[in-house]
């Protein structure tokens, strides 16, 4: 008789439990769902964030990563005239029509891929970047690795269904945040509605898949998703008073689900949450180069010093350490030169890459030669 009572309070008080569990969910409707803030990567919440899923079209991430970046080095420019492989108009699922032998720019083609999801267009691109196809894909599984991805494998530069291809929602949110360091990018995932090939006979009206870039106040992308196989996905970032936030949601029921759930994940995050600046300036110092033409360098943070806080939380005991390398000529622009470690109350949360502001050319023996009479000049002067 103990047992079956003791079974029945189980049973009572089992149905209590999940529900004080689901009221405090977010985003209960996906199969995985992460929120982080984007200049920490912390957490704010996670479910099932690891679990191997297929990104659908937020795979595209990822291929514009490799893009900006390309363009940034100079692979590519922005201007570049594209000349659209057969492979690349071949695309189906979304595009923006692409014909074999057409020829675009790389800002139009960009455009097409952040603004409507284009297939063809990112295809296009990714053969410009990288010769072909299969070689653009081994660049986007090499950068997986490079930023330390453990559940992501690519097969396409776009996302529709393949065998083998998957991501987590944890991959894609540290794809995402890498992603919105490239402000230019941001400039295109804003963009609600555009055209391409205007004052022609093929206009084409680009219309954002991600809706929350016109009906969520701060909103500025980053890729939505869908196939039959990934259900409904996104990945969206929304910035206000300083702080940016990423939510990602994949295997939703529907759109209208996806959206409004990523939407509660954004309210609750900048209801809940702040950042706290560490630093009052934008560069750490400025030091001398030895052997440099320029004598000196600013040396500045890779992203901004701050941690997280809730809103309720007292102002935290949080500090930074600096860990600089000897600085001698050349440097490039960006170069890492050492790392800023911030702790709270003691403990190490974060490292952050220290680089340089500009480029540093090695001086010649003249110049060697004047800096260092100029040095005795000044330094008798000084006397």
């Amino acid at each position: 008789m103990k047992k079956y009572l003791l079974l029945l309070l189980g049973l009572l008080i089992l149905p209590i439990k999940v529900l004080a569990e689901e009221d405090f969910a977010l985003a209960p409707s996906s199969k995985s769902a992460i929120l982080i803030e984007a200049s920490t990567g912390e957490v704010i919440y996670e479910n099932n964030a690891d679990e191997k899923l297929n990104p659908a079209s937020m795979t595209k991430m990822m291929s514009m990563l490799l893009i900006i970046e390309a363009i940034e080095n100079g692979t590519i420019t922005w201007d570049q005239e594209v000349t659209v492989s057969e492979n690349a108009s071949s695309m189906g699922g979304s595009q923006i029509l692409l014909e074999t032998g057409e020829k675009m720019s790389v800002e139009d083609l960009f455009k097409g891929v952040a603004i409507s999801s284009g297939n063809d267009a990112v295809v296009a691109l990714a053969e410009t970047v990288a010769g072909t196809e299969d070689a653009f894909i081994s660049m986007m599984n090499d950068k997986a690795k490079e930023l330390g991805l453990k559940n992501t494998n690519f097969k396409t530069p776009h996302g529709l269904d393949e065998a083998n291809h998957y991501s987590s929602a944890r991959d894609m949110a540290l794809i995402a945040k890498e992603l919105v360091k490239h402000e230019k990018v941001l400039e295109f995932t804003s963009v609600y509605e555009d055209y391409l090939r205007e004052n022609t006979d093929r206009k084409i009206w680009l219309v954002n898949t991600n809706k929350l870039v016109r009906f969520y106040e701060g909103v500025d992308g980053l890729k939505t998703g869908y196939t039959k196989e990934a259900g409904y996905c996104l990945t969206a970032t929304a910035e206000k008073d300083g702080m940016r936030i990423i939510a990602v949601v994949m295997g939703e029921p529907d759109s209208k689900t996806r959206n409004t759930e990523v939407s509660e994940m954004l309210d609750y995050a900048f209801a809940q949450y702040k950042t706290e600046d560490l630093l009052n300036q934008d560069i750490i110092g400025t030091y001398e180069v030895d052997k440099g033409k320029d004598r000196y360098v600013n040396v500045i943070p890779e992203t901004k010093v701050t941690v997280l806080k809730k809103k309720s939380e007292e102002k935290g005991n949080a500090t930074y350490e600096v860990n600089l390398n000897t600085l001698k000529a050349p440097l490039k622009k960006g170069e890492v030169v050492g790392k800023l470690k911030v702790k709270e109350n003691g403990k190490l949360v974060r490292t952050i890459n220290l680089i340089t502001e500009k480029e540093v050319k090695k001086a010649n023996i003249f110049e060697l030669y004047t800096q260092n009479l100029n040095d005795i000049i000044t330094s008798n002067i000084s006397i």
